[in-house]
C-alpha cells in the first residue's frame, strides 16, 4: 500500500484545532508559573503563533514594563494591557501568555471567555519564589517582603483564577511533561472525552 492510500490518523493537536476554531488559548496565573514557557511549546505542538503579552505591551509602549511602572503607575499599565489583549484576541488563533494582573480585569476575563479558552497554570508559593527570585524585573516584587508580597497576590488572585476553564498544576517537572498534560486536558475539554486520571504528584497542586 502506497503512503498515500494510508488513512491520515487523527491526533490530540489537530482535534483540538478543529474544536478551537477561531478561538486562542490563553495561558493565565501567577508570574513565575511557566506561562511563556510553557505557551511555547505547546504553540509549537499546535501549530499556532505564541504571543508573550507583556512582550507586546512593551513593544506598543515602546518603553519595559519596570519602566511603564515607575513613570505612569499600576492603572496606566493595566488600561494598556487591557487593550493590547483586546487586540490580540481579536486576531487569533494564537497561544496568548498573559501577566500575572491580566485578568483581575472584569472586562479581560469576559473577553477572554469569548474568544478563547484560558487556562490556569497553578503553582504553590514556594515554587512560585524559587523561580521569581532569579529575575530582577518584577515591579510588584520590588519591596522589602516580596515573599509578603507574593503570598498577598496569591490569596487576592487565586479565587479570580479560578474562573479559568481549566487548571493546571504547574511543578517542578520536565516542561514538556506539563505540555503533555495541558494537551490532553484541553483535548478533553474540547471534545468531550475523558482525559486520563492526574498524575500522583499533581494532586495537592491542583486542591
Amino acid at each position: 500500500m502506497s503512503d498515500a492510500a494510508l488513512p491520515i490518523q487523527a491526533s490530540p493537536e489537530a482535534d483540538i484545532l478543529s474544536a478551537l476554531g477561531t478561538r486562542s488559548i490563553v495561558l493565565v496565573g501567577m508570574m513565575g508559573v511557566g506561562k511563556s514557557t510553557i505557551g511555547r511549546r505547546m504553540a509549537a505542538r499546535l501549530k499556532l503563533p505564541f504571543v508573550d503579552a507583556d512582550t507586546e505591551i512593551e513593544a506598543a509602549a515602546g518603553m519595559s514594563i519596570p519602566e511603564i511602572f515607575e513613570r505612569h503607575g499600576e492603572p496606566h499599565f493595566r488600561d494598556g494591557e487591557a487593550r493590547v489583549i483586546a487586540r490580540l484576541l481579536d486576531g487569533g488563533p494564537i497561544v496568548l501568555a498573559t501577566g500575572g494582573g491580566a485578568f483581575m480585569r472584569e472586562e479581560t476575563r469576559g473577553r477572554i471567555a469569548a474568544k478563547a479558552i484560558s487556562i490556569w497554570l497553578k503553582a504553590d508559593p514556594d515554587v512560585i519564589m524559587r523561580r521569581v527570585r532569579r529575575r530582577a524585573d518584577r515591579p510588584l516584587l520590588q519591596t522589602a517582603d516580596p515573599e509578603g508580597t507574593v503570598t498577598r497576590l496569591l490569596t487576592e488572585r487565586e479565587p479570580i483564577y479560578g474562573n479559568a476553564d481549566l487548571t493546571i498544576a504547574s511543578r517542578d517537572v520536565p516542561h514538556d511533561k506539563i505540555v503533555e498534560e495541558t494537551i490532553e486536558t484541553l483535548r478533553a475539554h474540547l471534545c468531550g472525552e475523558r482525559a486520563s486520571p492526574p498524575p500522583a504528584d499533581v494532586a495537592s497542586a491542583v486542591r
